[in-house]
């Protein structure tokens, strides 16, 4: 460690985190990416992260935020910089249990809230792996078991609490910093350090879950069937399709939610799914929400699914873009495709309301290969999908640059994302590589940090995880 790494300042004595240290193996990456910063600040109130904030500019290296360390791009690590790990402002309070107000600290992740607000018979829909952290995806969207019912988790949002740049604490609403309000509702990366959002939950205690498996037609008809069937199916009914090959032949593995208390209810949203394909395994079970996000999914990030992913979304996904769905997928890349439902009460949001401005399209498509597959197999897989793509989702995006921010930040809403993200941070602290395409560098020395790439970010993207090949999604 370098004299100045040792500078630490007295209120995060020994909350900071070394190459030497026995801690630093278990911090140093994301759930994508193996990286190695200097040293990984661990604050545990808002007071310590406005502290590790300054700490961190006067070392004059990459900075990056964590609060989950899922994101696709890495971005919550860096090499040879400073991490400000979230991961122990942690803390779930219900305010007002009639008006479902919930506060949720940002290094918080979806397992632990869907539990502590389980007593209440309250939700927050959210992503769909209980180890993804809080901070991350309501700052990028929230693309969630509930998503057509309740709408993304950032369109529940109702008050946030933002470290800036030059470490003064901002509350932010609808009357208050109406800006940075809209900002961090779907570009938070470039905003600040959001340390904790005020969300209004909604009452469900149970919900009918339908996990099939069936044939996917290589002429993209089951594919198509699924689309044209979540498009206009009822709002209560949210679902995710996996379509991977399986030999010479390709499957597709249905996970579809009913935000229903009964099976009575829920069972005839789900019928129709039984018939776009031939069936290989069902079964429909009313679970608790908390087992869609189990706390099973907690687990250290230590680089453990690498991979190369990205998305588009889609007003209509076409004949023509189911073939190539399924031509990516048994073609020579053998990408693995995810379909997430969209609408419903998504497209209840006016579009310039938040960040998030993609507020028309039913569908999203997500594209992953895995190594030994890299990116050149994943754009020949994806170019004829994404030739009909109607823009993009920031969480599922694993090569963040220019050309990924106009797909996700199209037009006026970009051209005001760019504009607020110099507003609050006007040094470029933040600054997210989705306006460089290049991640931020050490620029001098530090022991055992190996400058070899990764992003900085202000907020640490994250909605989900890569999919590997596999029958029936968790």
């Amino acid at each position: 460690m370098t004299t100045a790494m040792a500078r630490v300042p007295d209120s995060l004595r020994g909350q900071i985190v070394t190459p030497g240290d026995r801690r630093y193996a278990q911090l140093r990456s994301t759930y994508t990416t193996s990286a190695s910063p200097a040293a990984v600040l661990l604050p545990k109130t808002t007071a310590q992260v406005v502290d590790a904030l300054r700490y961190a500019r006067e070392q004059r290296l990459p900075i990056a935020v964590r609060s989950g360390g899922h994101g696709f791009s890495g971005a919550s690590s860096n090499n040879g910089g400073v991490v400000i790990d979230l991961s122990m402002l942690n803390q779930v309070r219900v305010l007002d249990e009639r008006a479902g107000l919930v506060r949720v600290e940002a290094g918080a992740r979806w397992a632990n809230v869907a539990k502590a607000l389980a007593p209440y018979g309250l939700v927050i829909s959210s992503g769909d792996h209980g180890g993804v952290g809080v901070g991350g995806l309501a700052t990028g969207g929230g693309v969630g078991w509930l998503v057509r019912a309740h709408g993304l988790t950032v369109d529940r949002v109702r008050a946030v609490e933002v470290v800036l740049a030059d470490g003064t604490l901002v509350r932010a609403d609808a009357d208050h910093e109406p800006e940075l309000f809209w900002l961090v509702r779907g570009a938070g990366a470039g905003a600040g350090i959001v340390v904790a959002f005020e969300i209004e939950a909604v009452e469900q205690r149970s919900v009918g879950v339908a996990q099939l498996v069936v044939e996917a037609r290589p002429d993209g008809g089951t594919v198509r069937e699924w689309t044209s069937y979540l498009a206009q199916a009822p709002r209560e009914l949210s679902a995710a399709a996996v379509v991977y090959a399986e030999g010479r032949s390709a499957l597709m593995s249905i996970t579809a939610v009913v935000a229903a208390e009964s099976l009575r209810r829920a069972r005839p949203a789900v019928e129709p799914l039984l018939a776009i394909g031939r069936v290989l395994e069902h079964r429909t079970d009313l679970l608790p929400y908390p087992a869609l996000v189990p706390t099973a999914h907690l687990h250290p990030n230590v680089g453990q699914q690498r991979g190369t992913t990205t998305n588009g979304l889609f007003r209509d996904l076409d004949d023509a873009g189911a073939r190539a769905v399924m031509r990516a997928v048994t073609g020579p890349g053998r990408a693995v495709v995810q379909l997430r439902s969209l609408g419903g009460a998504v497209n209840d949001v006016p579009s310039d309301a938040t960040a998030y401005p993609h507020r028309h399209q039913d569908t999203m498509v997500v594209a992953s290969v895995f190594p030994p597959q890299g990116a050149g197999a994943l754009d020949a897989a994806w170019r004829a999908i994404g030739a009909r793509a109607d823009g993009a989702y920031v969480n599922f995006e694993s090569r963040p640059g220019p050309a990924a921010f106009a797909r996700i930040y199209p037009g006026e809403a970009g051209a005001r994302v760019r504009r607020l993200w110099k507003r609050y941070d006007p040094d470029g602290v933040f600054r997210p590589t989705l306006l460089t395409g290049q991640p931020q560098r050490a620029t001098r020395s530090a022991r055992s940090a190996q400058p070899t790439g990764s992003g900085r970010s202000a907020q640490p993207t994250g909605s989900g995880q890569p999919h590997r090949r596999r029958r029936r999604p968790r």
